[in-house]
């Protein structure tokens, strides 16, 4: 194995250089870096404050309040009627602004409510419930349209645009994505020049599936400033008045059609240099930053929509008579609706717990967490639409009721924010550019030593200061402990297997952050579960609940911890390549 690692070192060396997206996350400067909870939790240690702080939404009086005025604001303008109009009249927006929705975030010096991330979440969690394509104007605007603005902003330029964006008068966009780059944000290929006498920059490209473009007076735009070094980014604050700007019409969409998206293009448009924000190639770490909180969003909508599918399961397993019996009393339907719970309850776990890390320190995101959100969140939620409409069963199909909008307008959340399919292996990849940057630091000699101590030391018991006086506690405790050691071990087995190949070997990436996503998982809930006995609040319905989470990451665990592929995936390579 030590010869291995010899042979693979220049090789690895090469791997961990071309690593430039991992790797930059990595670094402190100008880039974004991570409050290594779960960097941690590979490592054996349990970051004991983070762990004990956990907490929920706590202003509850100005929450429901709002729920019940926006509740009431649907009434009169009912969903299924705006999705008829493909849009949100300007009186309803109007009304929005006046009940504060466009301003939850904003701090109170600049006309906002000044709600803190847990309360936001709480109510993009109720309002997904109710219905997501109204909502996604404010939450759009919110969650990433004006997000950059609140933390990386001057004070004139949250004067400027924060006190109007409050008040509804100017609703954000947030422009990264472009016709031929996605998820690769790091090269898009929109640029921004610098004027010759340094007062503006000069921007042109193309944005496209940009939400709120329609209803947007103002966009936070992300360009390159240096095409000789991609990533090295501006991001600017746009007027979508000036010159030089065309916004396409509205695009046919599968759902969400009452939301707004379209094209942008960007024509020789100049940008005041006060409009940047940050420093000049800073733009790709507020991009990244930014987007962590549209992934708590999304996590929160998932949450949202998997309890208002649980109780409609619910409430038709409870009237409907299948063989002189509800069909509630059959396991099958049983199974449905306790795993829709059971997934709420951690969904809820997974991001407050998240919301805790990031709003502790905002320069350094807990990027792994937040990607694990996203994933689990979304796809947990498509599965609970999925198994509503069967509980519903024929008239579930008829699109009176609301599970066919209810699918449609949720079908792109696996899609928003990072795909399902980079989120199954941006976790692993990020936890190896850490391991990437520690290896560069050491002495030619030294680098092989590092991975073997690294792997020798995945064996090893873990002293968590972690335990309860429940078994089933205790369990979830070991079950997390197991998972952080398989983890370990694959990423050191990875790089001293794969080497600079490791960012192909997609299923093997795969297994780890599936692995990572349930340890936090598990984690979160302890965590809540933990928080709600401090606080004398009854826990035992959580805890039944948990228990069929924990067999659920057991078999999780089994099905992912083997360093090789298994054999359909490893005979997928083949079959695509004689497919005709």
């Amino acid at each position: 194995m030590i010869s291995i690692m010899y042979n693979q070192e220049q090789a690895w060396e090469r791997y961990a250089s071309r690593c430039n997206m991992i790797s930059t996350l990595c670094d402190k400067e100008g880039t974004m870096g991570s409050i290594d909870f779960m960097n941690k939790v590979y490592r054996g240690v349990l970051d004991q404050w983070a762990f004990r702080s956990y907490r929920g939404p706590g202003n509850l009086g100005t929450v429901e309040d709002l729920l019940r005025r926006y509740e009431e604001l649907l009434e009169e303008y009912p969903p299924k009627e705006l999705e008829a109009l493909g849009g949100i009249p300007d009186d309803m927006i109007k009304k929005m602004g006046g009940m504060g929705l466009f301003g939850l975030s904003v701090p109170e010096a600049y006309g906002g409510l000044g709600l803190d991330l847990w309360d936001q979440l709480k109510i993009v969690e109720a309002v997904a419930g109710l219905d997501m394509s109204a909502a996604l104007a404010f939450l759009a605007h919110l969650l990433i349209g004006i997000k950059g603005i609140e933390l990386f902003g001057t004070e004139g330029q949250k004067q400027r645009y924060l006190v109007p964006a409050a008040a509804g008068d100017m609703i954000f966009s947030y422009a990264l994505t472009e016709p031929k780059v996605g998820s690769d944000a790091r090269h898009i290929e929109t640029k921004a020049e610098l004027s010759g006498d340094g007062s503006h920059y000069v921007l042109n490209g193309v944005k496209t599936y940009i939400t709120n473009a329609n209803y947007a007076q103002g966009m936070t735009v992300f360009a390159q400033l240096d095409p000789e070094h991609p990533g090295f980014m501006g991001a600017f604050i746009i007027e979508t008045a000036w010159d030089g700007i065309i916004i396409g019409a509205d695009m046919p969409k599968m759902g969400l059609k009452s939301s707004s998206t379209a094209m942008v293009r960007f024509e020789n448009v100049r940008v005041p240099v006060e409009n940047l924000l940050g420093k000049p190639g800073y733009g790709y770490t507020i991009a990244l930053t930014v987007l962590n909180y549209g992934r708590l969003g999304l996590m929160a909508a998932s949450s949202g929509v998997t309890k208002r599918s649980y109780h409609d399961m619910r409430a038709r397993a409870q009237s409907r008579i299948q063989f002189g019996v509800p069909i509630e009393t059959f396991p099958l339907i049983q199974e449905k609706i306790v795993r829709a719970r059971v997934h709420g309850l951690v969904m809820e776990a997974m991001n407050y717990f998240s919301a805790g890390l990031l709003e502790h320190d905002t320069e350094h995101n807990p990027v792994i967490e937040t990607s694990h959100c996203k994933l689990f969140g979304t796809t947990k939620a498509w599965e609970t639409l999925y198994d509503a409409l069967q509980v519903a069963g024929g008239s579930g199909f008829i699109s009176t009721q609301p599970y066919e909008k209810r699918m449609r307008d949720f079908r792109v959340t696996t899609i928003f924010e990072g795909t399902t399919e980079i989120h199954s292996i941006y976790p692993s990849l990020f936890a190896i550019g850490r391991i990437a940057k520690e290896f560069k630091t050491r002495q030619r000699f030294d680098k092989w030593m590092y991975l073997v101590k690294e792997f020798v030391m995945s064996f090893a018991p873990m002293k968590w200061e972690l335990r309860f006086d429940d078994r089933t506690l205790n369990k979830a405790v070991r079950l997390a402990q197991s998972h952080a050691r398989t983890i370990r071990r694959m990423l050191i087995f990875g790089l001293i297997e794969y080497g600079k190949k490791i960012g192909n070997e997609e299923f093997f990436l795969r297994r780890i952050s599936t692995l990572s996503m349930y340890c936090f998982g598990l984690l979160s809930v302890l965590a809540k579960i933990s928080a709600d006995r401090s606080a004398g609040r009854r826990s035992a319905e959580d805890i039944r609940l948990f228990s069929y989470f924990i067999e659920e990451a057991r078999t999780v665990r089994s099905t992912n911890r083997h360093f090789f592929d298994a054999k359909c995936e490893r005979l997928i390579s083949d079959i695509f390549g004689a497919l005709s």
